[in-house]
């Protein structure tokens, strides 16, 4: 009997070990590293490959016929089937992304299990960090805020809907109340996009540390109307990403979003109040971000347009996107404290930011512009927030 228990806790001990599924399963694989100097070598161990590439916002953007193509550059056979490519010099402290292309496949890097989802695409990150005290990007050993999952009602939408909310650090254990930044993703993002591919939370977190940036609430919603959350996270099940999605630019969201500042100022310590708000977002996010600042007039004392789709609003579907200039003259006329407006000047919106400064300075309005290097990236996106969110609640 005494021998049969041995063997059995023994086996149970065994499925315990097979349960956790990964663990000591396989070699070690090899994997992208970066270098003492901040030069970056990737590898792939593909011994049947004829050619394998590797392709990533470290290489600068092609520019084909007018039009930005991504970058990719070719890697080297060496022994044993590894293949390899090292960065020309050093790279410059940011994170980064990149996927390989093994005969025209693109697949992961299965030696690096740091992976982002952007839309429809798993890409894998590094980070080449900073020694000075401005790493902004990586978690240090700083005071952290937290990140909440947070579901509302939406009437107008008629869906329960999520929210990605960030409270600064000592937000549970003090009675402050604090302004707060409503933070909006692109088109084919979700709630997730900011807090995850724009590094949102370590940003604040370092910024606050640092004394450069005042304790605020981040809100960063979902910005599809038709969504309930992100793709997999919600009632419809495992549902794959779509970057076109119905009701992203047809007045829906700019029509609801009041929703969503009434659901945060009942349900968080908030300054509630238009000097105490913010309202930024990139792409399809500074299209919501400015139709929303003008058609709330008197409820954002700070809006910020990064690479933002200006023109893009049928007025024809809905009137929030009807007597644009009018518009603009009211909020104008109620000045609101930072007006900012950053892209780059390889972003294919470039062309019609400049259109939209042009309306701006024919009328006198107050802005300020700020003009990057590179495409519509998240590396520009997370810099325009670094540089953004310093700038508010003075």
């Amino acid at each position: 009997m005494k021998r049969f228990c041995v063997i059995a806790v023994a086996a149970l001990c065994g499925l315990s070990a097979m349960a956790q599924q990964a663990i000591g399963v396989g070699p070690k694989r090899l994997s992208t590293e970066v270098n003492a100097d901040n030069s970056v070598t990737f590898r792939l161990h593909a011994p049947k490959a004829v050619k394998v590439e590797v392709a990533g916002d470290f290489l600068p953007p092609m520019v084909v016929d007018g039009q930005e193509r991504r970058a990719v550059a070719e890697m080297t056979e060496m022994d044993g089937g590894v293949w390899e490519y090292t960065t020309v010099g050093p790279l410059s402290p940011e994170l980064y992304s990149y996927r390989f292309i093994v005969d025209g496949q693109e697949m992961a890097d299965p030696g690096n299990v740091h992976q982002l989802r952007d839309v429809s695409t798993i890409t894998n990150i590094l980070i080449i960090r900073n020694s000075e005290c401005d790493d902004l990007y990586s978690v240090n050993d700083v005071a952290h805020g937290s990140v909440s999952k947070v579901w509302y009602k939406s009437d107008k939408l008629g869906l329960n809907r999520r929210l990605t909310i960030y409270t600064p650090p000592g937000y549970e254990s003090s009675r402050k109340r604090y302004p707060v930044l409503y933070l909006l993703h692109g088109m084919g993002g979700d709630e997730n996009a900011w807090s995850e591919l724009g590094r949102a939370t370590q940003i604040l977190d370092n910024l606050i540390a640092q004394g450069k940036a005042e304790p605020m609430i981040v809100v960063m919603p979902n910005g599809n109307a038709s969504q309930e959350a992100a793709p997999g996270e919600t009632s419809e099940g495992l549902k794959q990403p779509s970057f076109m999605l119905p009701k992203t630019m047809d007045g829906s969201f700019e029509e609801a979003f009041p929703e969503i500042v009434a659901f945060v100022d009942k349900n968080y310590r908030t300054q509630a109040k238009k000097s105490s708000r913010a309202i930024a977002g990139l792409s399809m996010g500074g299209f919501h971000a400015m139709h929303i600042s003008k058609e709330n007039s008197d409820m954002f004392d700070y809006v910020g347009l990064f690479s933002a789709a200006v023109f893009r609003g049928d007025a024809a579907t809905s009137s929030v996107y009807a007597d644009m200039e009018q518009k603009l003259k009211v909020q104008f006329a109620k000045r609101p404290r930072l007006y900012w407006i950053a892209i780059g000047d390889k972003d294919f919106l470039y062309e019609e930011n400049v259109r939209y400064r042009a309306l701006l300075d024919a009328e006198g309005y107050d802005y300020l512009y700020f003009e990057s290097g590179d495409g519509h990236v998240w590396k520009n996106w997370r810099i325009y927030l670094s540089k953004f969110v310093p700038m508010l609640f003075k």
